[in-house]
């Protein structure tokens, strides 16, 4: 799996994921997340408001179980530490 990041940075979003699941086959917005100093993977979700105006919320990326999503999650995890170890934050203030 080649998993390629864009640094954001703003609020809790550390960065965006895009991982190659297949060749020439791409998954977009994987966010990664910084909540109270620990890494969080977010998979894409599609919304959408329903009949009865409800707000309904559907999981593009879909796993038969939850240890295939926790693994998909650390190897996300793990490539985002190495590449964070050669790319590191700069921070730019605004006055």
């Amino acid at each position: 799996m080649k998993i390629h990041f864009r640094d954001v940075q703003t609020g809790s979003v550390e960065a965006r994921a895009i991982v190659e699941i297949a060749e020439g086959v791409f998954l977009n917005e994987i966010t990664l997340l910084s909540i109270e100093g620990s890494l969080v993977v977010e998979f894409p979700r599609k919304s959408f408001m329903g009949k009865k105006n409800r707000m309904h919320h559907m999981d593009i990326l879909t796993f038969e179980d939850m240890d295939k999503r926790l693994i998909w999650e650390l190897e996300i995890k793990n490539a985002y530490q190495e590449w964070r170890k050669t790319n590191k934050k700069v921070l730019v203030y605004e006055k």
